[in-house]
């Protein structure tokens, strides 16, 4: 491992274009004086060598030293100190003491997944006390520099504070983009395993300058600028698949189905029987003529010409065997688990090993398959849903089908689902690749655990023009250990998914409700234009529901703006506001005895006025039944009303929130939830969900208008 004193990092990065203190070094302390006459006091003093990392807990800095004097002698204590703790340093930097200012700290590390990631916050003594950070993926832009300050909890500090004038943002950003911009820091630095960290840049109104930067984790001297990147451990490009025979494939052989005990084999087998696959199915077996009615064949290089996907179903050991056979087939999916979640990475790279020789596709190991009603592709047992939009890439076979099974049951139908397991071959990166061109889908779903090519899915986010939602798993500590043994990866830190939500428009999510409420909403919302601003109207009964709602919205980050004034007078005549003050969210009466129609008229003479882009309308599903019984059809009425109004306001997003449905019959949920679909109206039981799943659609539009500074389309 290569040791770098600080002035040597100093030195490195003023070819960057970052300000560092004049300064010279000195190898001993009675070197010390004559180098500081050579600068202005006042002056710092520091000890450099290995072992010294962290300088401050180590009493190897001393400050505010007025004379070069007053530095040697500094210098002098600083080395017994040091010998006490059996240090003995290389030498001193000696240095002309910055102005104060506001500390920030600003460095870069390479993330397992995602590749060189900066991250910028409060610095100083306080970075890890406060631990007020924001993350971005490399390289960054200008406007992700001057949003990763926004976000700072403590970014009014840069905007001055008790009489201090505010700090020199242009500078900050310009230190920034040095480090984690195109051609900075972080790109020379590229895939080695080094961290690199400029802590205090002291920042005030005449600019930004590093007073201390550290580098470690080079075995090779740094890149200086304009030198090649070093490539390190990005994979290796692989072929362009358009995947579409993944999803309908001509032909699919099962491997591994017993002609005496069932097992998985047998089970896959049974599925696509059930769901009546269009081409041809055939069972692989080394001696039965026929299994479960399936007609059998020895191996895979047996198999009919037409066979486009395989499922092997066998031991972990055997799988490589078996895919060497599989020449001539587009892609086999290893649905067997024991390689690398289990610890076992040698078996999965002979896996993979295996696939290349074969010149197949792999998709796993340890997954559960595809499913592609269209296609006639199952993993799930019944009858398929019918096709949709809707697409989805899953680290997790069994959440990939709680997604699918509760949704369609939600009115949610899938256009294309695939799970990938561990995913050593194909990735969720080139599967939302392939969703992003396909013409039958609208929106995409992702549950991760590790996505293996992160800095892949990053550039795979970036380039797709349609609406995306990830639920991560692994974020906590019990979670990161979970998935170490789900998926054989390890998840990044939490803050990595906001940068990437931050950067590419994806919405984070962490359930697998939220991930079927975003999905749901961007299904039926993502064609509307949605032009009004960025405020919400909330209307429906109830004054404790609409505070806790505007509670809830706050939270989510979105605005309940006020009512425009011109709406009150029309509001007021549809009896309205009688009881107390109009406003948002607006009490409107809704219930079994009460004109269905009057939401309808209020949004209308608010729109009239300012065309919101979002309206969730909220009902008590309890009072319905509390006090007009389920067999009057109020709660279907309402619901019918909501609708009438998405259908005047195409453009608008209209969200409907059934509070309490559980006190509903299952049949009248139901019949509520199909009308206002039916309608394009989105329909959740909470305001928090409803809150989610809006959020998630203004960061997806916000993402649209500032991508390249135009709408991102197909």
């Amino acid at each position: 491992m290569r040791f770098l004193a600080e002035h040597e990092v100093k030195a490195w990065i003023r070819g960057f274009g970052i300000a560092v203190p004049r300064a010279g070094t000195a190898p001993d302390p009675r070197a010390v004086e004559p180098v500081a006459s050579a600068l202005t006091p006042p002056l710092v003093v520091k000890a450099y060598g290995p072992g010294l990392v962290h300088k401050s807990e180590a009493g190897a800095v001393r400050l505010d030293l007025a004379t070069g004097a007053a530095a040697a002698e500094a210098a002098r204590e600083m080395l017994e100190t040091l010998a006490g703790h059996g240090i003995t340093p290389d030498g001193f930097l000696v240095e002309e003491q910055a102005e104060a200012g506001v500390e920030m700290i600003v460095g870069t590390v390479l993330d397992p997944a995602f590749g060189p990631v900066l991250l910028a916050g409060l610095g100083g003594v306080w970075t890890e006390v406060l631990r007020d950070t924001v993350l971005r993926l490399c390289p960054v832009t200008e406007a992700d520099a001057r949003s990763m300050l926004r976000e700072l909890r403590g970014a009014a500090l840069l905007d001055g504070s008790r009489g201090r004038p505010p700090v020199d943002r242009d500078a900050l950003v310009r230190v920034l983009l040095a480090v984690g911009g195109p051609g900075g820091v972080a790109e020379r630095l590229g895939e080695a395993p080094a961290e690199f960290e400029l802590n205090p840049v002291v920042c005030g109104p005449g600019g930004a300058i590093a007073v201390d930067a550290r580098l470690t984790g080079l075995r090779e001297p740094p890149p200086a600028r304009g030198e090649p990147v070093n490539p390190g451990r990005r994979p290796a490009p692989r072929r362009r698949d358009d995947f579409d025979r993944l999803f309908a494939p001509r032909g699919i052989a099962v491997v591994g189905a017993s002609a005496t005990r069932p097992n998985f084999g047998n089970m896959f087998l049974g599925f696509y029987r059930a769901s009546g696959v269009p081409g041809t199915l055939v069972a692989v077996h080394p001696t039965a003529a026929e299994i479960d009615g399936v007609p059998c064949v020895r191996s895979l290089a047996e198999v009919p010409r037409e066979t486009d996907y395989a499922l092997v179903a066998v031991p972990a050991e055997r799988c490589p065997g078996v895919v060497r056979r599989a020449a001539g087939i587009p892609y086999v999916q290893v649905m067997s688990g024991g390689f690398r979640e289990a610890g076992r990475a040698d078996l999965e790279s002979d896996l993979v090993a295996a696939a290349r020789e074969a010149g197949v596709r792999l998709l796993g190991p340890n997954c559960m398959g595809v499913y592609s009603p269209a296609g006639g592709q199952t993993f799930l047992g019944g009858e398929p849903g019918r096709p949709g939009r809707i697409a989805v890439a899953s680290q997790s076979g069994g959440m990939a089908g709680e997604v699918v099974k509760v949704g369609e049951r939600r009115g949610l139908a899938f256009s294309k689902v695939a799970t990938v397991g561990n995913s050593a071959d194909v990735t969720p990166a080139e599967l939302l690749r392939h969703f992003s061109g396909d013409p039958g889908t609208s929106a995409v779903g992702l549950y991760l655990e590790d996505p293996r090519d992160g800095r892949g899915l990053f550039e795979a986010l970036q380039a797709t023009a349609k609406p995306v939602v990830a639920l991560i798993g692994g974020l906590s500590g019990q979670g990161r250990h979970a998935a170490a043994s789900h998926t054989g990866g390890m998840v990044s830190d939490a803050r990595v998914w906001d940068a990437l939500g931050a950067q590419t428009g994806v919405s984070v999510v962490t359930s697998q409700d939220d991930l079927l409420g975003v999905l749901h909403f961007f299904d039926l919302h993502a064609c509307r234009a949605a032009p009004g601003d960025a405020g919400v109207l909330v209307i429906g009964p109830s004054g404790g529901a609409g505070v806790l709602a505007a509670d809830v919205f706050d939270a989510a980050g979105l605005d309940l703006t006020p009512l425009p004034e011109g709406t009150l007078a029309p509001l007021r005549e549809l009896g309205l506001g009688t009881g107390g003050v109009l406003a948002n969210p607006l009490e409107t009466p809704v219930g079994p005895r009460a004109d269905p129609a009057t939401v309808r008229r209020a949004v209308t003479a608010v729109l009239g006025h300012r065309p919101y882009a979002d309206v969730v309308a909220h009902v008590n599903v309890q009072s319905f039944v509390s006090y007009g019984g389920t067999g009057t059809g109020a709660l279907p009425a309402y619901a019918h009303a909501v609708g009438a109004l998405q259908e005047e306001y195409g453009d608008v997003r209209v969200t409907l929130v059934t509070r309490n449905a559980e006190c509903a019959p299952t049949e009248v949920e139901s019949d509520v939830r199909s009308i206002a679909r039916a309608a394009g109206v989105p329909v959740y039981r909470t305001m928090e969900a409803a809150a989610v799943a809006v959020a998630a659609g203004r960061r997806w539009q916000a993402s649209r208008r500032t991508a390249g500074g135009t709408d991102r389309q197909e």
